[in-house]
């Protein structure tokens, strides 16, 4: 796998649009500070580090991330769009200045800054600029 981010947002898009409760995702480390700016902007209910068995072939156990997906009370999608801004092909940076608001603010970037991943409100609260991983709406 090539982009490990943008596996991981597609299957997130992928369970938002089956109406999916949870989806499970390999473990790395920045896949799990991505989905703490998601629970602390309140785009998903939860998340936990579980570990997966191991299978027939004898390998061992992996660790996932579980996202739990955040619903509206009529059913109605918290996540309504979410894209890869920076890949492996095209890396987008923006100094301190420049970090983007989505939707007028009303959706959430996440960037990689050197003071670790944040969203894009902290990153000009704390004065930085850095690699934008993606958008949220």
């Amino acid at each position: 796998m090539t982009d490990p981010i943008a596996d991981m947002l597609t299957r997130i898009r992928n369970a938002v649009g089956s109406r999916h409760t949870r989806v499970d995702l390999p473990a790395s480390s920045l896949k799990v500070e991505i989905a703490r700016i998601l629970q602390d902007e309140g785009y998903i209910a939860g998340f936990k580090m579980v570990e997966e068995a191991a299978d027939r072939s004898g390998k061992g156990a992996r660790q996932m991330v579980r996202l739990f997906l955040k619903y509206g009370p009529g059913g109605e999608k918290v996540i309504s769009g979410i894209e890869r801004v920076s890949r492996p092909g095209r890396r987008v940076y923006v100094g301190r200045d420049e970090v983007p608001s989505v939707l007028g603010g009303l959706g959430v970037t996440i960037l990689t800054t050197s003071r670790g991943v944040m969203s894009g409100r902290s990153a000009q609260k704390a004065g930085v600029g850095g690699e934008i991983l993606c958008n949220v709406w």
